[in-house]
């Protein structure tokens, strides 16, 4: 087996090879072969190959070096052109050592940037990768998207000189030293910045500083679905055609219609891949239509069938709606699942007890993303089966893995000679005139009920009714009115849409909501952002995590919201820094790579200048992962002294050397990185890499096999109540750690320097494990310790106030899994929680006792530091207290914001946040629905139920660090 089939560079870093002898084909036929420097750049190694090719024959009949380019056969068996010459030989994936020199043909400039952006955003090559998908869709989306990104690039290069620098080099952002005393000394201050155009001489400016189930493994199953449409007599007619699509044929008259479906469905099963199909004794096709998260009629089901060699259904799969009722945004979802016979042990009337598998399921839109209805034939590859067998919230893309997994092949028929599309808004809205009675009383009921999943068919109706008066009274409660809209009625589709149109903008707060699934008409869509265009850019960045996560919902790839985020991202350098990692940390997910791959893409094409620090930064973890792959297969052999070592010699190599120095942090663009690294003794074996610049030390570190999204999560929502505590008034010394995820199951998390865990300081200052964590004094002794004299009284002002935040904190998102090394105090006395692997209520239990009996972490070793380490000092622990109260009934009065955040990240499919379910916590802990008054005397019970039983805390504490010592 060659060599290739692992990777060249994997087999060379295993062997610590500095040099590879490399095979050269010249275009006039020339054979070379000659030793090449792993480290050396793609141009250095194209002039050896000149230098070389100087004695051979034909060598006259080259032409100047520029005019070639090396390419190719890389790991994914494709043939790769090296445009990028400043490539070191260690970073091109190649299958062999063997490289061939060709004329280069087109744009060089061109083909560069195409080759940089395949590289970037980890498809290979995007241009042909995305060509090959053959698919309309995807072609215009992009062709508009490059020419919106390339644009607004040419829009920003015409600003202003001092409007250009401050996006090219924002005061906030651009790398430096230390970034708090930089702000210190930049901020509202002139400086003196050289600026040397090309073909210029250096001119000096004067620039000001602006920014202070089973799971059966099926490896072909192929359906054929059959959407036929009957007329009925008497109809509505609609025309056809949308004013943004000249292409299409003249208007058609679209009559009543009832649609069937039928399934002639021819199924294989490979069982030499298939798990658990011994157990599957029928095999069943459901099929449901969805607007949102609503179900439109009932789902129909098809018969069993055996499994065979060859499983076919030849029957009509009947939906209860006419064609004309249809919603724009309807989708069609399938699921196969096979029924196992169990034969019962008690004897009843029944002999056999059945049970259903979930297999596969799969969505499509009925209508494309012209607005025609759909014709012909589709493959769609399916996804692995989820709980629910039907999955409205999943994606409409296919599974692009089509070697394993279940195929669906579904046809839309022809009804008519000409293609038929959803008719426009403006053909069928009709304006009525009438009384409004006016039920004030019942309204208010309405709108100000919290939990409006579900509503009575008369508060539908008097919330239709009233609708005007809703949008002049009670704007915020415009999700209820379209939750309640018929969106099958053409001509109550065409009144929302006529209100969306004179809805005054909501908050941020209450419009986020609306980029839910179940909102999914486009109208609706682009109202939500109407009103998150007046966001500020750090009020946007706030929620961008959120805004990625819900551009999985999106139905079609051209959409309001990925325009605005492309926009936004192209106008602020930190915005398009982190949207770039937010997607790019996705592309190993198969429902999202085409849609994120695309819109890294345009982002690329209109900011050209970011693209060479952010290949940088991906060269970097890369390396990263290299070496702590290595690090984890070292450590399971050798002691830690001699895989210390050996890493040492790894990371001495130049291709290390110079991929992790000088790089700007992807977790924080304002430091450039450079110097030591170690390893954390954990399971993963994180590195820890610390940067020493000229006035700090800066500490990251790199976790390779941990999902660190919830995390980040989780930090982003304390960051959130830090800003709202502070917006009035309340400081609590919050410590938000940046946390990014940048990959699959990869990530960096800034170290918060001077800090150590409670159990260190426990540990250190008790005489044994058994003792340490009813420690009470270790706390305080500690801190005296880091704060001599009148040091020490703001150091326990720093921990009471960050004590208090934290235990909101964790209360309202229900952190789980805290123990002593999961909470750290820094030397200065704040105190902060790390590692949030659980939280939502689920907390940590062994042998089906639950090891977390408080609502959060107030121990008494706390409470002697707050009061000082005097037992009397109640009047301190009363500060504290309120502290606690004033920062809850801040969190409750915002607690609409967190429940619609959280809502929106259950499209990252987070494995304790994948329903609305799992966001019941969150409701109650902040009270939702209830008064002031109410939620605070929870809470205060709460807060005694956390002191009186704090002793069970230090009982867990003691069990954790009895558990760590003997592993």
């Amino acid at each position: 087996m060659p060599p290739g089939v692992y990777g060249m560079q994997d087999v060379w870093e295993r062997e610590g090879r500095q040099q590879v002898n490399m095979e050269f084909l010249l275009p006039t036929g020339i054979y070379l072969n000659f030793p090449v420097a792993c480290s050396e750049t793609i141009s250095t190694i194209k002039k050896m190959v000149w230098m070389n090719a100087r004695n051979e024959p034909l060598f006259s009949a080259l032409s100047d070096p520029d005019a070639y380019v090396f390419t190719c056969i890389n790991m994914t068996a494709e043939r790769e052109e090296l445009e990028d010459e400043q490539r070191r030989m260690s970073d091109v994936r190649l299958f062999l050592p063997i490289l061939r020199l060709v004329a280069r043909e087109g744009d060089r400039v061109e083909k560069l940037i195409t080759t940089q952006i395949s590289l970037l955003i980890g498809k290979g090559l995007c241009h042909h990768e995305f060509e090959s998908q053959k698919n309309h869709e995807v072609n215009e989306f992009r062709t508009k998207m490059r020419t919106f990104c390339e644009e607004r690039a040419q829009v920003r290069q015409m600003l202003p000189w001092d409007k250009w620098m401050e996006y090219n080099f924002p005061c906030d952002l651009e790398p430096c030293s230390v970034v708090a005393q930089s702000r210190k000394l930049c901020s509202g201050k002139k400086i003196f910045v050289n600026v040397k155009f090309e073909g210029s001489e250096v001119s000096k400016y004067i620039f000001t500083c602006l920014h202070g189930g089973i799971t059966p493994h099926l490896t072909m199953v192929h359906h054929s679905v059959i959407i036929k449409y009957q007329e009925e007599q008497g109809g509505l007619s609609n025309q056809v055609s949308r004013s943004r699509a000249q292409s299409k044929p003249p208007p058609l008259p679209l009559k009543r219609v009832r649609k069937h479906f039928y399934t002639g469905t021819r199924s294989v099963i490979n069982r030499g891949t298939t798990r658990h199909v011994s157990l599957v004794a029928c095999l069943v096709v459901q099929a449901g239509l969805f607007h949102g998260s609503e179900l439109l009629c009932k789902v129909v089901i098809s018969n069993e069938v055996s499994v065979c060699s060859e499983p076919v259904w030849d029957q009509k799969l009947v939906f209860d709606i006419s064609v004309s009722d249809l919603p724009r945004m309807s989708r069609l979802c399938f699921a196969l699942y096979g029924v196992i016979e169990k034969t019962k042990k008690r004897p009843t009337k029944k002999k056999n007890k059945r049970a259903d598998c979930p297999l596969a399921w799969v969505n499509t839109m009925v209508f494309d993303y012209k607005d025609q209805l759909k014709t012909g034939e589709f493959s769609m590859s399916t996804w692995p089966s989820v709980p629910d067998l039907l999955n409205p919230m999943g994606t409409v893309e296919k599974n692009p893995n089509i070697d394993s997994t279940a195929g669906l092949l579904i046809r839309f028929p022809n009804i008519r000679p000409h293609p038929l599309y959803y008719p426009p808004i403006e053909k069928t809205l009709i304006l009525t005139d009438g009384t409004v009675f006016f039920q004030h009383m019942k309204l208010r009921e309405i709108v100000d009920n919290k939990n409006y999943t579900e509503f009575f068919e008369d508060e539908k109706e008097l919330l239709w009714k009233l609708r005007e008066e809703v949008r002049q009274r009670y704007p915020e409660s415009l999700p209820k009115l379209l939750l309640i809209t018929k969106w099958n009625k053409h001509e109550d589709v065409a009144q929302m849409v006529s209100l969306l149109r004179k809805w005054p903008e909501l908050p941020a707060i209450h419009a986020l909501e609306l980029l839910d699934y179940s909102f999914p008409d486009p109208h609706a869509r682009s109202f939500t952002i109407r009103c998150l265009r007046k966001l500020s850019d750090d009020e946007l960045f706030q929620y961008l995590l959120q805004l990625v996560q819900v551009l999985k919902y999106e139905s079609y790839l051209d959409c309001d919201l990925t325009c605005f985020l492309l926009e936004r991202a192209l106008a602020n350098k930190k915005i398009g820094h982190f949207l770039f990692w937010h997607l790019r940390s996705e592309m190993h997910v198969p429902s999202v790579s085409l849609r994120f791959g695309l819109i890294l893409e345009a982002y690329c094409r209109g900011s050209i200048f970011h693209i060479k620090s952010l290949i940088k930064q991906n060269e970097a973890l890369n390396k990263m992962k290299a070496l702590n792959d290595f690090v984890k297969s070292g450590s399971q052999k050798a002691t830690r002294i001699q895989t210390t070592e050996d890493m040492k010699v790894c990371i001495k190599q130049d291709t290390y050397m110079e991929a992790l120095s000088d790089v700007v942090s992807p977790l924080n663009p304002s430091i450039v990185l450079a110097d030591k690294c170690k390893f954390m003794d954990s399971k993963m074996k994180p590195l820890w890499l610390m940067y020493k610049n000229k006035y700090d030390n800066v500490g990251i570190i790199f976790k390779n096999g941990d999902d660190l999204r919830q995390d980040m999560l989780t930090l982003q929502m304390i960051q959130l109540m830090d800003v709202l505590w502070k917006t009035e008034g309340l400081d609590l010394r919050m410590l938000p750690y940046g946390c990014l995820s940048t990959g699959n199951k990869t990530g960096l998390i800034e170290v918060v320097k001077n800090s150590d865990t409670i159990a260190n300081i426990q540990r250190n200052n008790s005489n044994s494990a058994a003792t340490a964590a009813f420690n009470k004094d270790a706390l305080l002794n500690w801190l005296k310790s880091k704060n001599p004299g009148d040091k020490l009284d703001q150091a326990i002002e720093e921990f009471t106030l960050s004590c208090a935040g934290y235990c909101v904190a964790t209360y309202v998102l229900g952190i789980g899994d805290r123990h002593s090394d999961n909470i750290m105090i820094s030397e200065t006395g704040q105190l902060f929680h790390i590692d949030f692997g659980h939280f939502l209520g689920n907390f940590k239990s062994k042998f089906g006792i639950n090891r977390e009996r408080v609502p959060f972490i107030l121990t008494y070793d706390f409470v002697h530091v707050i009061q000082e380490g005097r037992t009397n000092n109640s009047e301190k622990f009363e500060r504290f207290r309120e502290c606690c109260e004033q920062a809850y009934r801040i969190l409750c009065r915002n607690g609409t914001l967190f429940v619609n955040l959280f809502a929106l990240m259950k499209a990252a499919g987070l494995p304790e946040l994948s329903s609305s379910k799992d966001i019941q916590y969150l409701k109650d802990s902040l009270a939702l629905g209830k008064s002031e008054e109410e939620a605070l005397k929870n809470f205060k019970v709460k807060f005694n139920e956390a002191l009186r039983e704090s002793w069970k805390t230090k009982v867990n504490w003691m069990m954790h660090t009895f558990a760590k010592d003997n592993r």
